[in-house]
């Protein structure tokens, strides 16, 4: 188990405040493994084959009007927009957010930031008005090995802060309500702008918002720019919830399979032979000597096994306890100039700030950054600003052959 130490402290990070309990961990008689990693669509041991199978046939499935798709909505499945190699990755597909933006206060396009791609009637289509001044792209996550993050304990997070903030880069930690625990908060990890904390809250949201399916964690319709579509989604004339709780499943089965999935997930693997190359080797070196891994964090443990987090509704199993992982992220909010000025669950100092991009799995994207607008791993490095400051002028003052090793390395995650 974890013994905690706790003191607190009041952290201002690029205009978000927040009261951050920090936490000595003491672990006793447990020795951390690697975490297994492999894009196989195999689980990690969080469950068996069976339940795995599943879980995964419910992520892939195609919705229909008939299943509740819609009114607006942007994808048919949870695969659309993570299916690169395999099931639970990234692909090519980007979301619309929009809004306005006063001089001081950002509000989003009505009915929420998120502007839908798709409708199930031409007559309720979303679009960005003309007074949305605000406006960006957001490219679908890799989401294999995020069980792993899920039970990263406290500590990660406020020791990776702390040592950030020797280098003047301190990363901000935004506090999260756990949807299926109301009352309770943690520290976010998940979404561009950490927006949630727990997997079964993820789930949740983008059940809603991706395929417009409501669901106990959330239950209200979308809207048309902002305008009422529950009328093209109802039974005997009330709102139904499309995914509602069943015997054994009290968040709703396909959320519950959508989160045991996620969670059931291996980590993004390596390439080693492009790793073991001198290249590569080089490129590693590099990574580390011009500051890269400050922010891109390339080692993390998990809690140990028996851990409650979420309020008690997740318990850290054995196949998720005290597993090494390379995420080459750090979870929090920076302001690196990549910000694309959209609030979402934190106050209005977040809108410029962006999780740091995990670069597990990168290898697998040609397009990059937020926004995916950026084509090449070069332009991506250029593109960070303001608190990457530092590390970009020492990119800059590379040679172009160590540039090319550093982009080598990077291309084996």
């Amino acid at each position: 188990m974890e013994r905690k130490q706790w003191t607190k402290r009041r952290i201002i990070s690029h205009g978000l405040v927040l009261l951050v309990v920090l936490a000595a961990p003491v672990v006793y008689g447990v020795t951390a493994t690697e975490a297994p990693a492999a894009f196989d669509n195999q689980s990690n041991g969080f469950t068996d084959p069976t339940t795995f199978t599943t879980a995964l046939a419910a992520f892939d499935q195609v919705e229909q009007i008939s299943d509740g798709l819609g009114p607006v909505y942007n994808t048919q499945a949870c695969r659309e927009c993570h299916q690169n190699p395999v099931s639970g990755t990234i692909s090519q597909i980007t979301e619309q957010r929009a809004g306005t933006f006063n001089g001081s206060t950002f509000t989003p396009h009505p009915g929420g930031s998120l502007i839908f791609s798709r409708a199930i009637d031409p007559s309720i289509q979303v679009r960005q008005l003309g007074t949305d001044n605000v406006a960006t792209f957001r490219t679908s996550l890799n989401i294999a090995g995020d069980g792993f993050v899920e039970a990263l304990p406290d500590s990660f997070f406020t020791n990776t802060q702390n040592n950030e903030n020797q280098f003047g880069l301190a990363g901000a930690i935004l506090i999260v309500p756990v949807l299926e625990s109301p009352g309770t908060n943690r520290f976010g990890r998940f979404g561009w702008k950490d927006q949630h904390a727990s997997l079964l809250s993820f789930a949740s949201d983008a059940y809603l918002n991706e395929m417009g399916i409501t669901n106990v964690l959330n239950p209200t319709e979308n809207t048309s720019n902002g305008n009422s579509v529950t009328s093209f989604n109802t039974t005997n004339g009330v709102p139904a919830i499309q995914d509602p709780a069943v015997t054994g499943h009290p968040f709703g089965s396909d959320v519950e399979n959508f989160a045991v999935f996620m969670r059931a997930l291996k980590a993004p693997p390596r390439d080693n032979t492009v790793a073991n190359s001198s290249d590569g080797q080089a490129g590693a070196s590099l990574f580390t000597s011009i500051g890269c891994n400050i922010c891109h964090v390339t080692s993390a443990t998990t809690a140990p096994t028996g851990t409650s987090f979420n309020g008690g509704k997740f318990v850290v199993p054995t196949a998720l306890g005290s597993k090494i992982i390379h995420p080459f992220g750090d979870f929090l909010l920076h302001d690196v100039g990549l910000g694309d000025g959209i609030v979402q669950n934190g106050p209005q100092q977040t809108a410029n700030l962006m999780r740091t991009a995990p670069l597990w799995g990168m290898r697998t994207r040609n397009r990059l950054l937020h926004d995916g607008e950026s084509l090449t791993r070069n332009d991506a490095i250029l593109r960070h600003n303001n608190q990457a400051n530092p590390v970009i002028n020492n990119y800059i003052n590379l040679s172009t052959n160590q540039k090319n090793q550093l982009i080598t390395y990077l291309n084996s995650l």
